[in-house]
């Protein structure tokens, strides 16, 4: 299944519509110039002052498949269970300090705006991607010998999509399940902050 669209209650882009956080994966190798636009998409992302503090660290299991496994073992159990045929890991860190050595208090911030255009960019090209939190950020850190200053934020695994039905029973329903988001008058307030909220 690689159409998902979400029943949205006003007309939003297609692209923003369409994207979704697939688990069934193929074991088709993603190309490396694939991989390389999603990196540039991530690249012309917004941050504050255009300090730009997100980075990134890629795992190709077909350029590299050690560190892949490296990579892949920071996962929780059960994302590694349907994260088997990903084919691409890439964490994302935030650079938490500015070119002065200061706190960059909105490092996190422009690091998911980075993330989402990463997405965004891979739904374009049809592939499948999802962003996870689940890992072992602390572990990840220390198996690649990543700088205190970069905070893991994230990781996001790629593949082409798959047949749903080889996934587990209760997963393979999820994916199959209505998408769902908070109504608009959760999350936003106009004029102010509501006083019962």
């Amino acid at each position: 299944m690689t159409d998902r669209p979400a029943q949205t209650d006003l007309p939003i882009h297609s692209l923003l519509a369409e994207r979704w956080s697939p688990r069934a994966y193929s074991d088709k190798a993603v190309a490396h110039e694939q991989v390389l636009a999603l990196l540039e998409a991530a690249r012309w992302a917004p941050s504050a002052f255009n300090a730009q503090p997100w980075r990134f660290v890629v795992f190709e299991k077909a350029v590299d498949p050690n560190a892949f496994a490296r990579a892949f073992t920071t996962l929780i159990p059960f994302n590694q269970t349907w994260n088997a045929p990903a084919q691409v890991l890439i964490a994302v860190l935030a650079d938490t300090l500015t070119s002065k050595g200061t706190v960059n208090a909105t490092a996190s911030y422009d690091a998911g705006a980075a993330a989402m255009a990463l997405l965004l960019q891979a739904h374009a090209l049809r592939l499948a991607a999802h962003p996870m939190s689940g890992f072992d950020a602390p572990a990840f850190q220390q198996a690649f010998d990543i700088p205190e200053r970069y905070v893991p934020l994230s990781m996001i695994s790629i593949a082409h999509h798959g047949d749903a039905q080889a996934l587990p029973a209760q997963l393979a329903e999820r994916e199959a399940a209505p998408r769902a988001r908070l109504p608009l008058e959760k999350i936003a307030h106009f004029g102010g902050w509501p006083g019962d909220a």
